[in-house]
């Protein structure tokens, strides 16, 4: 199916379920797709589940990297639990909303591209250099190198290949997790 009539489709079994009032288990590998149709997600590796939750908790607060990764696209970094509420990464400290980890502890942090703010350099937390930039129809998405790593950042307003930026990113924004073992 072409990608118009799939939404159509998803839409109208969405629909039928709600009014025969009956439970549809679903399983498909579009993570979109996953999002849109479900009042339940279950994200499974290897045979387990990694997390169990409506599509915004999943989305909004995964688990482990696995499910960051798998649901939506993210940017996953190491960082280190300086003490409750405050996180090292990108070699800065940023405020967060997360505590319970121990002091120093390394940790996952994941940042969805929506999330990041492009704002003058003097006034970003981070800067880097756009590395490429992507028309995607609701947005841009640009790559942004700072400090060896490459930040996929989406945003209405686009910038050149070349440029320097500076990068925002508010404490809710910023999602700490236990590293994940393979």
């Amino acid at each position: 199916l072409d990608l118009k009539l799939r939404k159509e489709m998803q839409a109208e079994l969405k629909r039928i379920q709600q009014s025969l009032n009956i439970t549809f288990i679903y399983v498909t590998h579009d993570q979109e797709e996953a999002l849109t149709m479900s009042d339940t997600v279950v994200v499974m590796k290897g045979g387990y589940i990694q997390q169990i939750g409506t599509p915004v908790d999943i989305y909004n607060e995964p688990q482990n990297a696995f499910v960051a990764d798998f649901i939506g696209e993210s940017n996953i970094l190491s960082g280190v639990m300086d003490k409750d509420f405050m996180v090292e990464f990108g070699g800065q400290t940023f405020t967060c909303v997360d505590k319970g980890f121990t002091r120093q502890q390394l940790v996952d942090v994941v940042v969805r591209p929506e999330d990041i703010k492009i704002v003058p350099t003097i006034q970003g937390q981070l800067s880097g250099v756009v590395k490429s930039v992507l028309f995607k129809g609701v947005h841009y998405e640009m790559i942004v190198e700072q400090a060896g790593y490459e930040w996929k950042i989406h945003s209405t307003q686009a910038q050149q290949p070349g440029e320097i930026v500076g990068m925002n990113i508010g404490p809710d924004e910023i999602h700490i997790m236990h590293k994940m073992e393979d």
